[in-house]
């Protein structure tokens, strides 16, 4: 009886978790109308095989998108879609290493450290031509990465945008299905992202505390966007946010009944965001 608890329970988070992922057969029929298709990209080195889907021309100022966990390109879809964004960036989506097409050292298996995660993201921009520096976009536990990004290479950001991000080690959320999620009996039953995203976020307090003194380091314009009903990610983030982020042009909207999708959720703001930061200006706190 105890078994079979066990395959229905790792039945159902598979079928739980299936929004997150979609297949290429989803994907084709998703762009078949649309005027504008991404274009694909694998970057490959020494350690990293990075996937890529981008839109806009490879000239204009970058905007990197970084997806939380689990993930993958394809949750920045509406971003890479717009067409205003489109005529102001070269918008290149990743899949983090170990997620969807991307691999670290050659193995299927989850990048814990937001370091490592940094410094293999950071090959996307090979793929822009403009030589000026762009924007930097993570949601949820895209954003840690994003700011271990902008401190590591300061030259390559020129603005840092966080929605919905994971900063505060002491309040990182646990759910009742997190510990099944270790067992080697249920990981057999469920896909591999999640498995993928199941280690990071035993990993993440570990790796939060060591970003810690990265957001105090930081000093490009920033903006930082928190939803009030988000039940992912706790917001009293954005209080921590605000203890570390100092400086002058940091701004943190606070969106009170916004939930955890705020790149889906608010279109409107985050696209008012990145064309601020295009011209060079920052949202208004709130």
């Amino acid at each position: 009886m105890r078994w079979l608890l066990l395959i229905l329970t790792a039945c159902c988070l598979t079928g739980c978790f299936s929004r997150f992922s979609m297949s290429e057969k989803q994907i084709r029929k998703y762009y078949e109308n649309k005027p504008v298709k991404p274009v694909y990209f694998t970057i490959q080195n020494d350690s990293v095989k990075l996937f890529c889907a981008t839109t806009g021309a490879d000239t204009l100022p970058p905007l990197l998108l970084i997806h939380g966990a689990p993930g993958a390109w394809y949750g920045n879809r509406n971003l890479m879609d717009d067409p205003v964004l489109q005529q102001r960036y070269h918008i290149i989506s990743v899949d983090r290493p170990g997620y969807h097409r991307s691999t670290f050292n050659n193995k299927k298996k989850a990048v814990t450290s937001i370091d490592r995660q940094a410094i293999a993201i950071h090959e996307a921009l090979r793929l822009n031509r403009s030589g000026t520096p762009g924007v930097i976009l993570g949601s949820s536990y895209g954003g840690p990465i994003a700011a271990a990004m902008a401190a590591r290479y300061p030259a390559s950001f020129s603005h840092l945008v966080m929605l919905a991000p994971a900063l505060n080690p002491d309040i990182e959320k646990f759910w009742w299905f997190n510990p099944l999620g270790r067992s080697p009996f249920i990981r057999v039953f469920l896909p591999r992202f999640i498995n993928h995203a199941t280690d990071e976020k035993y990993a993440h307090v570990r790796e939060l505390r060591k970003l810690v003194p990265v957001l105090d380091s930081l000093s490009l314009p920033i903006t930082v966007v928190q939803g009030g009903a988000d039940k992912i990610v706790n917001p009293a983030n954005l209080d921590f946010a605000r203890k570390h982020l100092t400086g002058s042009q940091t701004a943190f909207i606070y969106l009170p009944d916004a939930g955890h999708l705020i790149r889906w959720q608010h279109e409107e703001v985050v696209r008012n965001i990145l064309l601020k930061a295009a011209n060079g200006t920052t949202e208004a706190a709130q």
